[in-house]
């Protein structure tokens, strides 16, 4: 075999080799975050509205809670089978436009990943004229509240009432809040607001973005 014909042997080899080689896999492109699109809003901090102390009713099936903010619509999906009380409460604040023309007060980056709302006041003190008692608490364990929850925050000095915060990533939390809800459209706007961070600069504080809660429906 001549010098001629053995190189075109060793290039067919090659690409022979070559064609059974698997390709490297190209990643798939990261879904692009949202560019948020916020309206200017006259909501501030402002004294509290009293509502009537909600009927707990036997509801057949989930109702769909919807945050309309200056930022776009946030669709809460809530679960009044397992918490029937808060859902109640929550429906009749609604109605009631106990959360209108409000902020979300606080957004927190460390340890647990959620943005806070629900208080006229702003302050983190603020409540309705009633109270109601934990329900559809989860269990001690990583990750407890996933990504999208909607749960009542409560403290020592504040007990279940009009404050609630978005979950907008995994977060660990004491078993504590009652989940009463599920984010189903409009989650990428709270991670939006969390990308921005917080005012101060802190991973706990008022949102450096001011999410305003125009109005709340129910259906």
């Amino acid at each position: 075999m001549n010098f001629a014909v053995k190189t075109i042997i060793s290039s067919l080899t090659i690409l022979l080799i070559s064609a059974a080689l698997p390709t490297a896999a190209t990643a798939a492109p990261n879904k692009k975050a949202i560019t948020l699109n916020c309206k200017s809003s006259n909501a501030k901090g402002h004294s509290i509205k009293n509502i009537e102390i909600p009927q707990v009713k036997n509801f057949q099936k989930n109702r769909q809670i919807t945050l309309v903010t200056n930022c776009g619509d946030v669709v809460i999906e809530a679960d009044p089978k397992q918490a029937p009380v808060t859902v109640a409460a929550i429906s009749a604040l609604a109605k009631g436009g106990f959360f209108n023309q409000t902020i979300c007060h606080r957004l927190t980056k460390v340890d647990s990943n959620f943005l806070h709302c629900g208080d006229p006041t702003a302050t983190g003190m603020g409540g309705p004229n009633f109270e109601y008692e934990n329900e559809n608490l989860p269990t001690t364990a990583s990750d407890n509240y996933p990504e999208g929850t909607v749960a009542i925050w409560n403290s020592k000095e504040i007990t279940n009432g009009s404050q609630f915060f978005i979950v907008y990533a995994d977060s660990t939390l004491p078993a504590n809040y009652s989940i009463w809800g599920k984010v189903v459209k409009g989650l990428d706007i709270v991670k939006a607001i969390a990308k921005e961070g917080v005012a101060d600069g802190t991973n706990d504080g008022l949102p450096k973005r001011t999410l305003a809660i125009e109005k709340v429906k129910v259906r």
